[in-house]
């Protein structure tokens, strides 16, 4: 399989975050262009420990993203491959494009209450 910019379904678009998916047998692939600024913590409200708590493996192609743990903080800059454990938290330093894989089954749960927590946002605007 493969997949580009062009190819991939958008599956969000909306206040600079894009979000270019595919599933791919048991992964989610996703090319993702996020907004400098954004602080994700209120987006996973209602998940374990109010964190996502979804591993992802992915490829920083430019920005800087600091992602907060309980117990530390990393920051991944462009060129940077990673590997972010369950129980995370990101701040989009800068905007910020990567390509990111995650297992479909706890990704789809994630999003499930993160979409639901935007949605509340947008509408209490």
């Amino acid at each position: 399989m493969r997949g580009s910019k062009e190819d991939l379904q958008v599956a969000t678009d909306g206040e600079g975050f894009v979000s270019r998916q595919a599933e791919w047998a048991e992964m989610n692939v996703a090319i993702e262009t996020l907004p400098g600024g954004t602080d994700t913590a209120p987006h996973f409200k209602g998940l374990p420990d109010d964190r996502c708590q979804c591993p992802h493996w992915g490829y920083v192609l430019k920005g800087r993203i600091r992602i907060r743990y309980p117990d530390r903080e990393e920051t991944l800059e462009a060129g940077d491959a990673y590997c972010m454990a369950p129980g995370h938290l990101p701040f989009i330093e800068e905007d910020t494009e990567v390509v990111e894989f995650s297992p479909k089954g706890e990704y789809q749960k994630t999003m499930e209450v993160a979409e639901r927590n935007i949605a509340a946002m947008q509408e209490g605007q």
